[in-house]
């Protein structure tokens, strides 16, 4: 379980076919703290750490990706230099910073549009139809691993969904969401009780 609050921009500095994926992925977390097993969202995907080293600071991890995972997200998510934004999972007692993420990307977006407000970035993102009941203004959705804010929602005609969402400099610079541009793809989650109302509503109808 994660909040959706990014505590580092990893990279990948390698990827090795065996049946799965092998990815070692650079950051400057703790080797220390990071245990054989641990959970750590990567840019939303919630892998596991199947080996570790280096030094505070200076340290990778290795995460195994399965074909379902490469087919559920982002195209070029899992290539070597590709950046993420890493979140290691909730612990007891944590801060609950954003909102309750569970690391399973619901579908892959695209951003239709990154434009300059003042020093923070408006992005307008299209959502495929399977979505659009779970995206609603001033709700919660998860982006590349990090927890945001609904700022408008318009459905389409084709039913697939634009939803705006505003970025600041801070989140900006500390993620990888401060160079996305138009055409860009990333990965989606939904609110989870966002999920359960519609499932209860599908119930009541």
């Amino acid at each position: 379980m994660f909040t959706g609050i990014v505590t580092a921009i990893g990279t990948i500095t390698s990827v090795e076919e065996r049946g799965d994926l092998r990815a070692r992925i650079s950051c400057p977390f703790d080797p220390a703290k990071m245990a054989m097993g641990a959970s750590i969202s990567c840019s939303g995907v919630c892998l596991t750490v199947v080996a570790r080293g280096g030094e505070e600071g200076d340290a990778w991890f290795e995460v195994d990706i399965s074909g379902e995972t490469v087919s559920r997200t982002v195209q070029d998510q899992w290539e070597t230099g590709r950046r993420l934004n890493l979140e290691q999972a909730l612990r007891l007692g944590d801060e609950l910073g954003g909102h309750i993420v569970t690391g399973h990307i619901d579908a892959v977006g695209e951003v239709i549009e990154a434009l300059a407000d003042g020093d923070s970035t408006r992005l307008t993102i299209v959502a495929p139809q399977d979505l659009a009941p779970f995206i609603a203004e001033k709700g919660s959705i998860t982006v590349d691993g990090v927890s945001l804010t609904v700022n408008k929602v318009e459905d389409r005609a084709n039913g697939s969904v634009h939803f705006g969402l505003n970025i600041i400099p801070h989140t900006g610079e500390v993620t990888t969401l401060g160079t996305l541009t138009q055409g860009d793809q990333v990965n989606l989650e939904i609110d989870t009780m966002a999920r359960y109302l519609q499932r209860m509503h599908a119930l009541n109808g």
